[in-house]
């Protein structure tokens, strides 16, 4: 396997691939025809440079994934709106643009992502906090009590996508996280990108978002056994104050991983690679195709096959 740098995500009947500060969003629209836009965003670990120092660097690169992935999928929906959306605006709507004018949707993106971290803080490190603490009575050892809040937290998660995983949308969503993944391995495995090659790609990739949060949960488990506070309100706080060191350390473990061919880390990576079972389905050859698209509109793959694989 060779490192091509490249990576993405899954939109709504689309694929967003990134390239450095290029990114390109490919939608399989309703008639059928592919829809590409490209675009640049530079990371806020290039505009800081402290922003950018190891286990600083995480906690800025998942804001930069929000930032895109947000403005990928709002480009994706406009496709798929329906009839109703299309009529009148509110009064709320009209005075949202007067008081916002042009800067209005980048303020709503802003509200969402904020909005959105605060209800994933409070479900996935709050909850199982609350949870955990109803064992205190009985168990007495703070380290299986840590043991008991990660494994919440984990069974926290995988219902959360079984259940969101019922619907139609997120299983085709789930599709095109699949193409995106084959179409990233079968050019870092040496293949030519077409539809044939990437069909028979794995659809497991160690740089994985999915792995990621398994990794942030288990390092979770990691650090509250060994920092303990016996007041209850300091335990909630500190699962909030740690979450940047935590996402921190994972994050350099995950770039660790989508660099390294050694067993050992191959082997740490297998739990988040089991884990995107979840999140991660086969694709059609009509997602596949719209992968490529996304792939071929920010990165020269035909070089990167030659400068890495001359053999092949």
């Amino acid at each position: 396997m060779k490192y091509s740098g490249i990576g993405g995500q899954a939109v709504i009947e689309g694929v967003m691939m990134r390239n450095g500060d290029d990114y390109a969003t490919a939608v399989r629209k309703p008639n059928g025809e592919i829809e590409v836009k490209k675009d640049t965003y530079t990371s806020m670990t290039q505009k800081v440079k402290f922003f950018s120092l190891p286990f600083v660097r995480g906690v800025f690169s998942f804001v930069d994934s929000m930032i895109l992935g947000m403005r990928s999928l709002n480009f994706s929906a406009g496709f798929f709106e329906d009839d109703e959306d299309a009529g009148e605006p509110s009064r709320f709507e009209l005075f949202l643009e007067k008081t916002f004018g042009e800067k209005l949707e980048k303020y709503l993106m802003a509200a969402v992502t904020i909005f959105s971290v605060i209800v994933a803080v409070i479900i996935f490190m709050l909850f199982p906090l609350f949870l955990a603490d109803l064992f205190r009575n009985f168990i007495t050892s703070e380290t299986v009590m840590a043991i008991v809040e990660g494994v919440i937290r984990i069974g926290i998660f995988i219902g959360y996508i079984k259940i969101i995983s019922r619907m139609e949308e997120i299983r085709r969503t789930f599709m095109y996280h699949g193409a995106e993944h084959k179409c990233i391995n079968c050019l870092e495995h040496g293949l030519e990108l077409t539809v044939e090659n990437v069909r028979k790609s794995t659809k497991e990739h160690k740089r994985c978002g999915t792995s990621f949060l398994l990794i942030v949960m288990i390092i979770s488990i990691l650090f509250f056994m060994v920092i303990r506070v016996e007041t209850v309100w300091l335990r909630f706080a500190s699962r909030v104050i740690l979450i940047p060191i935590i996402a921190g350390v994972s994050y350099e473990f995950l770039r660790l991983a989508g660099r390294s061919e050694s067993k050992l880390v191959n082997l740490l990576s297998r739990p988040g690679m089991w884990m995107q079972g979840l999140t991660v389905k086969e694709p059609d050859d009509s997602m596949i195709e719209v992968g490529i698209a996304s792939v071929e509109a920010v990165f020269d793959w035909r070089k990167f096959l030659k400068e890495n694989f001359p053999e092949k």
